[in-house]
């Protein structure tokens, strides 16, 4: 590495002693290295330092008038975690130069035994140490952070279990924010010996650990429940229960929609709880299911203002169940929000033969018209169908016949 190539180090020498810091002083300009010196005579005058301005290097005495040992070496960690420490022991310490590296130093140094090109180097390795323990220390974290997502994922996006249905379900998750955690979006998907399908979709307010632990909570309650024989307005009545029971705020709540689809009747069953209306494709058209809408769950526990609304399925078609993040974003550079109409123009431009490239190029278009300004998660089940009684499939695309 060439003179002008090589970083300018930030040292902080903390010595008391007048005649150690300056031999220390004067060695440091014979090593030849580019840097910066800041003496300090007491560690909390050091710490004060770090915490202002942090350090490259610090070269601590284990002998301060307001500190002694390698309890120092953990005071100056605490100050600035980034900084690489050498310790400075005496002739007869060499076993307390150890125990400040098992303490967390990147190395030490013997008084009086220190030559320029050795300080020379112990400074430059120290601080490529300090960086490389930091580079690892990231990487961890991103790992760790991957697992996260992974136990979360499989508590909030599970395998549908749909057993014989000849429904095919698809779904897709978008994290809103770069290296978030999963939110508080979840879906299911179950079905049940009666021949019924069964359907949720919910959105608990807020990101972090507090609304993905909910989601994961109601998410686990719904399929229990579904698979105990609980139906319709019953099943919202105890998942409610549930989000107060469990929730960290009284200001959490959950958006949730509710599909229970018969395919021998060629029919679903829809409950919205605060939560936008499924789409239904037919014949290349997509339109929003016309139903009754209710109040979301925990918003005003114990109202249970949610009414069933009957649409008839065509032979053959989709329907596609979404979080607000979907539609939230803007359009392009305009202020408009893309919103249902938008969303809707979408589904229609996008060839369906694939539903998982489908998803896949609809969640890439809406990121693109939003310029990857997501600031909410976005969860979307797609449920498709071939082959299906359609007693009602006259009535077309987004047709109730009964609320």
């Amino acid at each position: 590495m060439t003179a002008s190539a090589e970083p300018v180090y930030r040292i902080v020498l903390v010595e008391d002693d007048d005649g150690d810091a300056l031999l220390v002083e004067e060695l440091l300009i014979d090593t030849g290295l580019r840097y910066a010196l800041t003496r300090c005579s007491t560690l909390a005058e050091a710490c004060a330092e770090l915490t202002v301005r942090s350090a490259d290097c610090v070269l601590l005495d284990l002998h301060l008038p307001d500190a002694m040992g390698i309890g120092a070496v953990d005071t100056v960690q605490g100050a600035d975690p980034n900084a690489a420490i050498i310790v400075l022991t005496g002739l007869a310490e060499s076993q307390a130069g150890i125990d400040a590296v098992a303490a967390g130093a990147q190395d030490y140094l013997v008084k009086g035994k220190v030559e320029p090109d050795l300080l020379h180097r112990v400074v430059r390795y120290a601080a490529q140490r300090k960086q490389a323990e930091r580079a690892s220390a990231a990487i961890q974290a991103v790992q760790l952070r991957a697992e996260e997502n992974a136990r979360l994922e499989r508590g909030l996006l599970p395998p549908p279990m749909l057993g014989a249905s000849r429904i095919s379900a698809t779904s897709r998750y978008f994290p809103g924010r770069e290296r978030a955690l999963l939110g508080g979006d979840f879906l299911d998907v179950v079905h049940t010996p009666d021949g019924l399908l069964h359907a949720i979709v919910g959105d608990v307010s807020g990101h972090g650990p507090d609304a993905a632990a909910l989601g994961v909570c109601l998410r686990i309650a719904w399929r229990a429940l579904t698979l105990g024989g609980h139906r319709a307005d019953e099943l919202l009545v105890l998942l409610e229960k549930m989000l107060v029971a469990e929730r960290t705020h009284a200001d959490l709540f959950a958006t949730v929609t509710l599909v229970c689809i018969d395919a021998a009747a060629g029919s679903a069953t829809v409950y919205l709880a605060g939560h936008h209306a499924p789409l239904l494709t037919a014949a290349g058209t997509t339109a929003e299911v016309r139903a009754a809408h209710g109040i979301a769950l925990g918003i005003a526990p114990g109202l249970a203002n949610w009414r069933p609304s009957r649409v008839e399925l065509p032979a053959r078609g989709a329907l596609m169940i979404y979080t607000d993040g979907l539609i939230e974003g803007h359009q392009g550079d305009e202020e408009d929000r893309l919103g249902v109409d938008g969303l809707i123009e979408l589904v229609d431009r996008i060839p369906d033969a694939d539903a998982d490239a489908h998803l896949d190029e609809l969640i890439t278009e809406v990121r693109k018209l939003n310029a990857d300004r997501h600031t909410d998660d976005l969860a979307i089940l797609r449920l498709e169908w071939s082959g299906a009684p359609a007693p009602g499939a006259g009535a077309g695309a987004g047709a109730v016949a009964g609320r």
